[in-house]
C-alpha cells in the first residue's frame, strides 16, 4: 500500500480546519458539535479522527494558525528598517486587524473563544498559552519607542505592551458589535493620547478637598 505524503496529510487537516470554521462562525462555538465537523468536511468519523479528538483541539489548532499568522505580520512591523514611529507602527497593526474583522475573519471567531474561555478551562487555558506571544511584540515596540526618544527612558516597556495590546481587541469588539469606529477615528485617538504632552496634574485622593466630585 503507497505511503501517504505529507502534503496530502496536511491538506486533510486544513481541510478539517476550514470546515471546523466555517461551523463555528456559522453556528457558534458552542453549537457545533464535531458530527458536524465532520459533515461539513465531508470525510469519515475515522478520517476527522485520525487528527482531531475533540473540539478543543480543532480550536487550539485554529487559534494556533491564526496566532501565528497575525504574528507574522505584527513582527515584519516591527522588523521594518528604518524602525516606524510608534503610531505609525499602530496604524499598520490596525490595517492588519481590519483584515480580520469580516465575516471570515478570525476576530468573530476569536470573541466566541474569548466566550468560551469563560466557562471552560481547557479553552481559557489556551488563551492564556497564546496571547503572550501576541504581547511580546507590542513589549518590543515599547522598547523601540524608547530607543528613538519617543517614550521616556524609564518607561514600563510590559506594562505599555499590555495596554498597547488591549487596544486591539477593544477597536475589534466595536467594529464587530457597533460598526464604529472606523479606522482613521480610532486613529486620532491613539494620535490624540500619544503625541501630546500631559496637561496639569489630577487631583489625587490626598489632595481633593472633602467636597470634591470624585
Amino acid at each position: 500500500m503507497p505511503r501517504v505524503s505529507e502534503q496530502h496529510l496536511a491538506a486533510r487537516r486544513q481541510q478539517i480546519l476550514d470546515a471546523a470554521r466555517r461551523c463555528f462562525l456559522r453556528n457558534g462555538f458552542h453549537q457545533t458539535s464535531m458530527q458536524d465537523v465532520i459533515s461539513e468536511a465531508g470525510l469519515s468519523v475515522g478520517a476527522v479522527y485520525r487528527y482531531f479528538t475533540s473540539k478543543h483541539e480543532i480550536v487550539a489548532a485554529i487559534a494556533g494558525q491564526t496566532v501565528d499568522g497575525v504574528g507574522r505580520e505584527f513582527n515584519a512591523i516591527a522588523a521594518h528598517e528604518p524602525q516606524y514611529p510608534l503610531i505609525e507602527a499602530m496604524d499598520r497593526v490596525l490595517a492588519v486587524v481590519d483584515t480580520q474583522l469580516g465575516p471570515d475573519g478570525m476576530f468573530r471567531l476569536a470573541v466566541q473563544v474569548w466566550a468560551e474561555a469563560m466557562r471552560d478551562q481547557t479553552v481559557a487555558a489556551l488563551v492564556a498559552e497564546r496571547y503572550p506571544r501576541l504581547r511580546e511584540f507590542f513589549t518590543t515596540l515599547a522598547q523601540q519607542a524608547i530607543d528613538r526618544g519617543e517614550l521616556a527612558a524609564d518607561t514600563d516597556v510590559t506594562a505599555v505592551g499590555h495596554v498597547l495590546l488591549g487596544m486591539i481587541p477593544g477597536y475589534a469588539l466595536q467594529r464587530l458589535l457597533t460598526g464604529a469606529p472606523d479606522h482613521q477615528t480610532f486613529m486620532a485617538g491613539i494620535h490624540a493620547l500619544m503625541s501630546h504632552p500631559p496637561g496639569p496634574a489630577s487631583l489625587t485622593a490626598d489632595t481633593r478637598t472633602p467636597d470634591a466630585p470624585i
